[in-house]
């Protein structure tokens, strides 16, 4: 287990917002950063800090990606045609992992990624056990057929807590979504407002 997972009951209080809108989030109760003087730290952040808050929350809420991970993705999104910021969103949605969180498919994106490692999935068929995988427009991904009676899945699935974005098809009932088109940032039901703009100005210092 990474220190990351071990410590993610206290990444909403410690970036000030319910990242993953669930409701038994630490922050809902204690909306102020953990630590004996968290509650009398409030102030008003510089530029680069607004910045780095912003990168952080984007890559917390996309679970255990790495800062190598998350700055390369940006990297790529640099080189693509476009607004940089609609592509680095696209990139990290296109993610297998974030596909499978956005599908219901488990309920916490850490659990999606280990959904995957767990060779759980397929991809037009095939296995593939990357959490990073990139998706391409028109891929369909399937739970497997001997994963579906999971607990997880079926719990996941008829709670539906999350709407699932208009840039995926989901057939509940061959467990199935496909990635129909590539998403925009006004499209990805973020459970915080997020500020990609920021992560660029960061990025770009």
């Amino acid at each position: 287990m990474t220190k990351r997972i071990g410590a993610k009951k206290k990444i909403s209080r410690k970036l000030g917002a319910s990242l993953w809108g669930q409701a038994k989030d630490p922050f809902t109760k204690r909306n102020y950063r953990p630590g004996q003087h968290g509650a009398s730290t409030k102030g008003r952040s510089s530029d680069y800090g607004m910045q780095l808050r912003a990168k952080q929350r984007m890559k917390f809420v996309y679970g255990n990606i790495s800062e190598k991970q998350f700055y390369n993705t940006f990297k790529l999104a640099s080189t693509l045609k476009g607004d940089v910021s609609e592509n680095f969103v696209s990139l990290l949605e296109s993610r297998l992992d974030s596909v499978i969180y956005r599908a219901n498919f488990v309920s916490t994106v850490f659990s999606a990624r280990q959904f995957v490692n767990h060779k759980h999935v397929t991809v037009n068929g095939k296995i593939v056990n990357i959490p990073s995988y990139r998706l391409k427009v028109g891929d369909v991904v399937q739970v497997r057929e001997k994963s579906r009676s999971l607990a997880i899945v079926i719990d996941s699935l008829q709670k539906m807590e999350r709407d699932v974005p208009s840039y995926l098809q989901l057939e509940k009932e061959t467990h199935s979504v496909k990635f129909s088109q590539k998403p925009t940032f006004a499209e990805v039901p973020y459970a915080v407002e997020m500020h990609p703009h920021l992560i660029t100005e960061f990025y770009s210092r």
